[in-house]
């Protein structure tokens, strides 16, 4: 297929899709409720539906009165029956695909439900989306021209009881159309390798001689791939091994901590960066401008949403809103209602609104993420800003962190205690632990008055990991991959102990 005809069919498809999209950003709630409104009807006759007399509901109201919101461990036992085979469940068409991710209390993994529906109208939807949108804001883009250096999952595909399950993107690789794979890079039997260690050299070898235009992953992993791809070809940076390389599309963990390295091996001026928020359970939000962190909420891929303050989460008083009753920068758990059959369903993520016309987000951390044990109410954006401010200051760049509390004993007050991978460390530790709690008392007014005076909070503890402690924690724990990510704030010692005990 040449070059201009791929365009000339990326443009009419750009033309047609935008006319959708400024349906939605129109109407938005309006888009909402209609879309909630068909889900409960596609699926009045599931196990779920009958038992919520899902033909009776006629609106919002009655659905949050009637319908529990749920997070895994709630669904578990459902999924487990259509995972072995049985259907109509909580989603009338067949589900085949179960997207395996890290685990919650009960279970070591979570198996999300991947319908047909939510391949098409969701996933894939999105991808076509954010090719249109970054086209839109970039007419002169010879992105066709070449190919997408894509990072996805570690793990192959397997079988069980009639029904597959393995990583997101391994499943959205095996299912990927003609068109999509012809445009990729590696090959799909590479992509698929197993071996996490193994599948990184395969990839660099197999693409350094490609016309690579754009890169798609998780920052984390992709950063590792791209050193390895400099040392390999001995370049001092990406430009010179992919000329006309243009773009980055990332997503899965914040980029913040990652941005000024990401500068270094891309120092070609005018080089994008367009963000998206996707997980198993479904694509949310894509950015949609050139240079802006704000991502716009996808308000027609077969997902309703829900949104609980993040300062009733948890308490007697929880209660979910929609989307019409958001407020600006407020942070927010996110509940979500799938075409892939999950029904108030927590994703355990937390997000704010930077813009209600139309709906932009940026997202915030995880609901148990954080740490609030001395009423401090410390998120992960706070966190990685901070380190950003303080790296950007002292010339230090981190591979990656964690933190848990400290706990009071007696008369010691509590503290967080901070382990930190640096690619390049700071010259003095104790400078640049001082401008890191003075960085989050900026950020975060409850952190500032627990550390005033030290009436609740000693100043935080940094240690220094060694290099590599964080592959080796996940290695150690089967979990070397694209999708998996390091945790990054804790109500509680478990991570940081297993660490700590690396350490050396």
């Amino acid at each position: 297929m040449s070059i201009p005809l791929v365009n000339s069919i990326a443009s009419w498809f750009l033309k047609k899709r935008f006319h959708q999209i400024e349906l939605f950003l129109k109407y938005p709630n309006e888009v909402q409720n209609e879309l909630l409104l068909s889900l409960i009807d596609f699926a009045k006759n599931t196990e779920i539906g009958k038992q919520y007399d899902f033909a009776s509901i006629k609106n919002y109201k009655t659905f949050a009165e009637r319908v529990p919101i749920k997070n895994y461990d709630g669904w578990q036992d459902d999924i487990e029956r259509s995972r072995r085979g049985e259907s109509n469940i909580f989603w009338p068409t067949p589900i085949k695909w179960f997207a395996k991710s890290s685990g919650t209390t009960r279970a070591k993994s979570k198996f999300i439900p991947v319908s047909e529906e939510s391949l098409e109208d969701c996933h894939y939807a999105a991808s076509k989306d954010l090719l249109c949108m970054y086209l839109n804001n970039n007419e002169d883009s010879q992105l066709f021209n070449g190919k997408s250096l894509r990072l996805g999952g570690s793990k192959e595909l397997y079988k069980e009881k009639g029904t597959v399950y393995g990583d997101l993107s391994a499943i959205l690789i095996d299912n990927m159309p003609f068109w999509a794979e012809f445009s990729s890079t590696p090959s799909n039997k590479v992509s698929l390798m197993s071996d996490w260690e193994h599948k990184m050299q395969a990839i660099v070898y197999e693409t350094i001689n490609e016309n690579v235009t754009s890169l798609a992953g998780v920052p984390s992993w992709m950063l590792v791939l791209l050193n390895n791809v400099l040392e390999t070809t001995g370049k001092q940076n990406l430009h010179d091994i992919w000329p006309n390389l243009e773009v980055y599309f990332h997503g899965g963990v914040s980029f913040t901590p990652y941005k000024d390295q990401y500068k270094k091996l891309l120092p070609k001026s005018g080089f994008k960066y367009y963000e998206t928020y996707n997980a198993s359970e479904g694509f949310f939000a894509i950015q949609d401008q050139n240079n802006s962190s704000e991502l716009l909420l996808m308000l027609d891929y077969g997902i309703f949403y829900e949104f609980i303050p993040m300062d009733i989460y948890a308490t007697s008083q929880e209660e979910a809103i929609p989307l019409s009753q958001v407020k600006l920068n407020k942070n927010y758990a996110v509940i979500i209602t799938t075409n892939g059959g999950l029904w108030r369903y927590k994703i355990g993520d937390t997000i704010r609104f930077t813009s209600l016309n139309p709906y932009r987000i940026k997202i915030s951390g995880r609901t148990k993420h954080h740490i609030n044990v001395f009423g401090e109410e410390l998120i992960i954006e706070n966190a990685e800003n901070a380190l950003k401010k303080v790296c950007n200051r002292t010339k230090a760049e981190i591979v990656d962190f964690t933190a848990a509390p400290i706990f009071m004993e007696g008369k010691e007050k509590g503290a967080h205690e901070w382990l930190i991978e640096f690619k390049t460390p700071p010259e003095d530790i104790n400078y640049f632990n001082e401008l890191f709690d003075n960085a989050l008392k900026a950020l975060n007014s409850d952190y500032e008055a627990k550390r005033y005076n030290n009436i609740t909070l000693n100043k935080p503890k940094i240690n220094i990991a060694r290099p590599q402690l964080f592959h080796d924690w996940l290695k150690q724990n089967d979990k070397l991959g694209g999708q998996h990510k390091i945790p990054r704030l804790s109500n509680t010692r478990d991570y940081l102990e297993e660490l700590l005990k690396l350490n050396h």
